[in-house]
């Protein structure tokens, strides 16, 4: 797996045993990670921005495992942050990317409500909420939905019309309640751009779906 985390993979050969990705959680698992990688270097490309504290930021960003349905949710940027600053410490980074590292963490997480204060963190936001919408976020949304017990929709009020939004029962309602308000917060413009071609995506699908109930 390191081998897909070019051109860093001793780095991340290292860092991936406390990725915390082996919870049996295939929405937050070991191609997440890559495709959250994918998304940083698309960005970085255009954007700029020290890809050694990406690295290690994309590979760390859930090393502590919350569950969506946890009270704990909206710390879990911030656990995995003072977690990957403990792990790289001790691997003998310097305290400042050490915290950069960390800085970067905390605020890439919706949950958190934390805005990045650097590029860094402004990328890997942008790269990891990428990976939350598209064809791969309708996947997603879908996958977790199962795993917490969900029903796919509403069968009387599909398109919640005529009742509130419940995304914790019913899958679709997910996309209104979250998934379509992300593409109007990303930091980058490379970033921006891919959101809308994946917002566009679901936006069809859920049309689609709609019109085969």
């Amino acid at each position: 797996m390191s081998s897909l985390f070019h051109p860093f993979e001793g780095l991340a050969a290292q860092l991936l045993p406390h990725s915390s990705t082996s919870h049996n959680d295939g929405s937050h698992d070991q191609s997440h990670l890559q495709r959250v990688w994918k998304n940083v270097c698309a960005i970085q490309e255009k954007e700029g921005g020290d890809l050694r504290i990406l690295l290690a930021a994309t590979v760390l960003h859930d090393c502590v495992a919350v569950e969506k349905s946890s009270p704990l949710r909206s710390r879990a940027s911030t656990l995995s942050a003072e977690q990957a600053q403990h792990i790289l410490g001790a691997m003998g980074w310097s305290q400042q990317d050490c915290e950069a590292v960390g800085q970067a963490i905390q605020s890439h997480s919706f949950s958190a409500n934390i805005p990045p204060a650097s590029l860094e963190a402004r990328i890997l936001q942008d790269a990891d909420r990428l990976d939350a919408i598209g064809a791969l976020g309708i996947a997603r949304c879908f996958y977790t939905a199962g795993r917490m017990g969900s029903s796919l929709y509403e069968p009387e009020d599909p398109k919640a019309e005529n009742r509130p939004l419940d995304d914790k029962r019913y899958a679709l309602d997910h996309f209104p309640a979250k998934l379509f308000k992300l593409a109007e917060g990303f930091q980058t413009k490379r970033g921006q751009e891919i959101a809308r071609e994946r917002h566009a995506r679901m936006e069809r699908f859920v049309e689609e779906m709609l019109g085969e109930l």
